[in-house]
């Protein structure tokens, strides 16, 4: 098994063999237990801003398997050394980028920076001196448009999205689209807060931070228009929802906008769009039997062999098929991720534990046979668990 070189840099205007530096790299598995490739205190930079390049043990990983990157910063000083990010920066990177310098952003608040004011000030004895230093703040990306910052309401507060986003983390609750048509999205983020919930989490936090993000080869990048949506949040979708649901699906289209909570058309998945999401995430696909046309049982049953085997199962189905829903159409309009096999009662009733509209329960229609299922219910696909 290969050992690897790691580092990153930072950005500052101060000396580098003035500062110092704490370096965790990590990844998490779907329990949330941590596994380390780095963890170094205090460390002293090369003259580039560079970390030094910290050797790892035997990794048997891909290259692309992500991890999650904090830094902590130490500015040194005559008598003492101070720690100037009590918060640790976090990014994340893919194994790859950081083994070969590119850990670390063109865009220069997207990495650890720390920068100090110049100049010397008159004493008091010479008149003393103001000096007035201008400290320049990005506007924050995401503003609802009825709930500007500071109002009451506002759905991207960041203390409330923070919230929200540690609840994610610990499977408090899970993607909640309401009314908005983003269940192709919602089924992805279930995925990725099951596998990954570091990952889940930093690409929130980057989202909510920056305005973007990517997982792996995946590029979130809401237009304008969603990350200063109209409409009315309250009774709706989250704002932590809008951010990853909405601006997944908004990155995606070219020609309709998803910039307001009632824009259902906008949010249409088709399956090829949304096999690309996971495949650039780092998802596997082993199997597909998806179209607009019925499965059949046979369909069910090539689904079934691999839900028993805890493969992630997403399928397409006419949201008529599950409970809270009144539609009478047999037509596609639906993603739902299985939570193990159907299975079929002696009375012929059939049940499926499942993931929808935020809830994971059975939520196939009581007292419903077979063929009701498989009248609504258009194939999937199976994808190996993010690891």
């Amino acid at each position: 098994m290969p050992v690897y070189h790691l580092s990153t840099r930072i950005k500052s205007n101060v000396p580098p063999s003035y500062l110092l530096y704490d370096l965790y790299i990590y990844r998490m598995d779907s329990n949330r237990n941590k596994y380390a490739l780095v963890n170094v205190k205090q460390q002293p930079f090369l003259e580039n801003y560079e970390t030094q390049r910290h050797i790892t043990e035997n990794i048997d990983e891909p290259l692309s398997t992500i991890y999650i990157m904090e830094v902590t910063l130490y500015r040194k000083t005559l008598l003492n050394t101070l720690c100037v990010s009590p918060t640790p920066f976090t990014r994340m990177y893919t194994l790859e980028e950081f083994v070969s310098g590119k850990a670390w952003s063109q865009v220069k608040r997207e990495n650890p920076c720390y920068y100090e004011s110049t100049g010397t000030m008159k004493p008091v004895s010479e008149g003393g001196e103001t000096k007035i230093i201008k400290i320049s703040t990005p506007e924050r990306p995401f503003i609802a448009k009825k709930y500007p910052i500071g109002s009451p309401g506002d759905p991207f507060e960041k203390n409330l999205i923070e919230q929200q986003i540690n609840n994610r983390f610990n499977h408090v609750n899970f993607p909640t689209q309401s009314g908005a048509s983003v269940c192709g999205p919602a089924a992805f983020f279930y995925c990725l807060q099951k596998d990954r919930p570091d990952v889940y989490a930093q690409a929130a936090r980057q989202l909510w931070r920056y305005g973007k993000t990517k997982i792996r080869e995946l590029e979130i990048l809401p237009s304008e228009g969603c990350r200063h949506p109209t409409g009315y949040f309250s009774g709706n979708i989250s704002g932590l929802d809008w951010m990853t649901l909405a601006g997944l699906r908004d990155s995606e289209n070219a020609v309709l906008s998803f910039d307001t909570l009632d824009s259902p058309f906008a949010g249409v998945t088709m399956w090829q769009t949304l096999s690309e999401w996971f495949e650039k995430a780092g998802y596997e696909k082993i199997f597909s039997n998806v179209g607009i046309t019925y499965a059949g049982i046979q369909g069910i049953r090539d689904l079934n062999e691999y839900a028993q085997k805890g493969y992630k199962v997403v399928t397409l189905i006419n949201d008529g098929l599950l409970g809270r829903s009144n539609s009478n159409l047999t037509v596609p309009t639906h993603w739902i991720v299985w939570d193990g096999p159907v299975t079929q009662e002696a009375d012929g009733s059939v049940h499926l534990d499942l993931f929808s509209w935020g809830d994971v329960f059975d939520q196939i229609k009581n007292g419903k046979d077979i063929y009701f299922f498989i009248n609504r219910f258009f194939g999937g696909m199976v994808f190996k668990p993010l690891k």
